[in-house]
């Protein structure tokens, strides 16, 4: 299935292919003050179609992970990183699919305070 999601104000959209079905609820620092819902797929299941001239990028801790935020609206739709297998990975924030209802998705939780 194909989903499709933006950050708040439009500038940045993007798809992604895959079944939604779980997601991942952090702890860690940044997720939980963000109230992120990750959804992991790998990299080539996702498309930018607008906004790579209006995406920042933040990175901490390990820097491994390359949070993309709207420089208008600071939204954080998705993340681009590495799995330990090494593969290339994109983490959706479900929060920003359209047409998703997050009640019907199971949260796994991820204690990444431990990190």
């Amino acid at each position: 299935m194909t989903h499709t999601g933006s950050c708040h104000c439009g500038q940045v959209s993007f798809e992604v292919e895959g079944e939604l079905d779980k997601v991942y609820e952090c702890n860690c620092s940044h997720c939980s003050r963000k109230g992120f819902l990750l959804w992991f797929v790998p990299r080539e299941q996702f498309k930018l179609l607008k906004g790579a001239d209006s995406l920042g990028t933040y990175t901490f801790n390990t820097h491994n992970i390359a949070h993309q935020f709207c420089k208008t609206c600071g939204t954080q739709p998705f993340a681009e990183g590495k799995a330990r297998s090494g593969a290339d990975m994109a983490m959706i924030n479900a929060r920003c699919l359209a047409d998703v209802d997050l009640s019907s998705l199971t949260r796994v939780p991820v204690d990444g305070r431990s990190f």
